[in-house]
């Protein structure tokens, strides 16, 4: 029996490995591994290159010139880039039209990528925050990270990288979980849980501890691949994460 708040599928070892290949295949980008260590499934198959395709930014409709626009950042993967649907169906999308009907002047830019990595999203912070200049952040990544098995460390040094460079740039920020399906071990699974709760502790930001947390235990809630959050169930991932987000927009 499965651990209430974890994935309610819970898909044999095969399975699981071939959903991996989609995933990491066919949605994303993975980091650059030195020689002979390129990663593997859990099927023990090499994970194949691919490149990540960026989703566009997804911006609240506009609001009244005279009134100067604050910007919520969102730095997220797939989940959050609306992957397998129109860009303004995502729960990011939906959040901004949120935002822009009860915060008046805010605006909700959406830097989100398929198949990001920490180690991606690290890497492009300093540019976004540049490039957008927010008053708010939210830092939602970790799923590619957890499903190709990279250590723990890395992932935690990365977000941390990355709440870090939000808060000296003057932003508020939200950190956003994720939780891994038990195939992958309890050390790791919970080892990887625990990173948000250590980071938020240590730097001392929110946390909204699983984006999955409202439909996690509804298969049909999932895209084909199990893996992603299907176009119907948006407005609940947005009602979700919103409790988190609304009071950092005092």
């Amino acid at each position: 029996m499965m651990k209430p708040g974890r994935y309610a599928v819970a898909w044999p070892r095969m399975q699981w490995a071939m959903v991996m290949v989609v995933l990491l295949a066919g949605c994303g980008a993975p980091e650059e591994s030195p020689p002979g260590s390129q990663p593997e499934t859990a099927a023990g198959a090499p994970v194949a290159e691919a490149t990540a395709v960026e989703a566009p930014a997804v911006e609240a409709p506009a609001v009244d010139a005279t009134v100067a626009k604050r910007t919520v950042l969102v730095m997220g993967d797939s989940l959050s880039a609306g992957y397998g649907m129109a860009a303004s169906q995502g729960w990011v999308a939906l959040a901004g039209q949120k935002l822009a009907a009860e915060h008046p002047g805010w605006r909700m830019v959406n830097a989100s990528i398929s198949g990001e990595t920490t180690a991606g999203g690290a890497a492009r912070i300093e540019a976004e925050l540049a490039r957008v200049e927010p008053e708010v952040v939210v830092v939602a990544l970790g799923a590619n990270d957890g499903l190709r098995g990279l250590p723990l460390e890395q992932s935690r040094d990365n977000l941390a990288r990355m709440v870090r460079a939000a808060k000296a740039a003057g932003a508020e920020v939200l950190l956003v979980g994720m939780r891994m399906p038990p195939n992958l071990g309890p050390a790791y699974t919970e080892g990887f849980e625990a990173n948000y709760r250590a980071i938020a502790a240590a730097e001392d930001v929110p946390l909204l501890p699983f984006l999955l947390e409202p439909i996690a235990r509804d298969r049909g809630a999932f895209q084909d691949d199990n893996l992603h959050p299907s176009a119907a169930v948006q407005p609940q991932l947005r009602d979700h994460v919103w409790p988190a987000l609304e009071p950092l927009l005092d």
